[in-house]
């Protein structure tokens, strides 16, 4: 897995890692952090289903710039927990970004142990401020220890499950941002039948009627 294929290579446009950067801007420094995380999650990607490969030949925008952006909804939260990482979007992404952010802290939440490897593998080669917590997602959020300012997920679960997952740290003060897709309204509606919420809902930057979602407190039915 060390070494990237051709084809992988190719399957990365320069082209929408330029549209995904002009949407996102990040410092050199972050820029070659996220090559370097890029370069990882394609050389795993063969062995590894960390994204769907159709997204591949998008993945800047899809999937980094669509991470950046969260940043600039929460500009001083510094410590960040990232429900069910996956293939690390958006938490290895936030961990690149935030590197040279001094008490910044990253934790990223994955139940399944490959998944798990990699995230541990992409702090490592991107010298990122984060922690990998190998557990189901329900298990772990009530013993992180510290502040958190935010909670995220992304792609894990219908809406008013993930607000279940980030009670614990939001009745803390954690403030919660969830990307999701076109059916935002009917995840809302459902979220409501469980949920006193008042989101707060941004368009996402990366097009495709991507919303995120904020929420600040919460109080179940």
């Amino acid at each position: 897995m060390a070494s990237i294929s051709q084809s992988a290579e190719l399957s990365i446009s320069t082209k929408d890692k330029a549209a995904a950067l002009a949407l996102t801007p990040v410092s050199r420094e972050t820029e070659a952090r996220l090559d370097r995380y890029v370069a990882l999650l394609l050389a795993w990607q063969a062995k590894t289903n960390l994204v769907a490969p159709s997204t591949l030949p998008t993945l800047w925008t899809r999937h980094v710039s669509d991470s950046l952006q969260l940043l600039s909804l929460v500009p001083t939260a510094k410590s960040w927990v990232d429900l069910g990482s996956g293939g690390g979007f958006p938490g290895v992404v936030l961990a690149c970004a935030l590197a040279e952010t001094p008490g910044a802290s990253i934790h990223l939440v994955e139940r399944i142990a490959k998944k798990a490897a990699f995230l541990r593998e992409a702090i490592r080669v991107t010298a990122s401020p984060g922690t990998v917590h190998l557990t189901e997602i329900g298990d772990n959020v009530d013993r992180i220890t510290g502040p958190v300012d935010c909670v995220t997920a992304r792609a894990l679960a219908p809406l008013h499950q993930l607000i279940g997952f980030a009670e614990p740290l939001m009745r803390q003060g954690a403030k919660a941002l969830f990307p999701k897709g076109q059916d935002i309204d009917a995840e809302l509606t459902e979220a409501a039948k469980y949920w006193n919420i008042q989101p707060k809902l941004h368009a996402s930057r990366t097009g495709g009627q991507g919303w995120i979602v904020e929420l600040g407190s919460i109080e179940r039915r």
